[in-house]
């Protein structure tokens, strides 16, 4: 599960590169559900930056959907036509995950962009799409979000015959870090 994720000006001028405007502002800092960020999608055969909603309306009002399985996603009523016809990619510095005991740890790839794979709605409302965690995630939680590299944008963007292979993918490992460890009194390795 990727719960919240967060941008900077590294990000920023990457998102720039890529769609050569100059003038496009990218949302910085923390994002979490239901707040404006900025994602990748297409018009035509152009990579545009645009801004939408994290999160999809739930079944039952107040639930918000942030983040779909890439293994059941062409399946599911709520995201099967987004990710069949309006794919997008979600660009971040790194994203969150809390281990079983709550501890909060960063996961990145220093120097470089994070490209999370998603998929939007027609109110322009986007979800993450989330895999089995690699190896470098595991250790803290089961789901991580599905990585694309910088050369496989295009293809999941505006290509419908790459969209399987790439749901297939493990990504590759992150780096990551806790700011602190929570201690209990029955640390044993200490």
């Amino acid at each position: 599960m990727c719960g919240r994720y967060y941008a900077d000006f590294d990000t920023e001028e990457k998102v720039r590169e890529l769609i050569h405007d100059a003038k496009k502002p990218l949302r910085t800092g923390d994002i979490h559900p239901s707040e404006t960020a900025t994602i990748l999608s297409s018009a035509g055969s152009n990579l545009i930056a645009e801004d939408m909603v994290w999160g999809f309306p739930g079944f039952k009002g107040s639930d918000l959907l942030i983040n779909a399985r890439a293994e059941t996603i062409t399946e599911r009523p709520a995201f099967k036509d987004s990710v069949l016809s309006r794919r997008c990619i979600i660009p971040a510095k790194g994203f969150y995950e809390w281990s079983p005991r709550k501890e909060k740890y960063q996961f990145e790839e220093p120097g470089t962009t994070l490209f999370m794979a998603g998929c939007f709605d027609p109110q322009h409302r986007f979800v993450i799409i989330t895999t089995a965690a690699n190896a470098s995630v595991l250790p803290v939680h089961e789901r991580m979000p599905l990585l694309l590299a910088e050369e496989e944008i295009e293809a999941w963007i505006c290509e419908a015959d790459s969209m399987t292979a790439i749901l297939q993918k493990v990504p590759k490992p992150l780096k990551s870090w806790t700011e602190y460890r929570q201690m209990t009194l029955f640390d044993q390795d200490e």
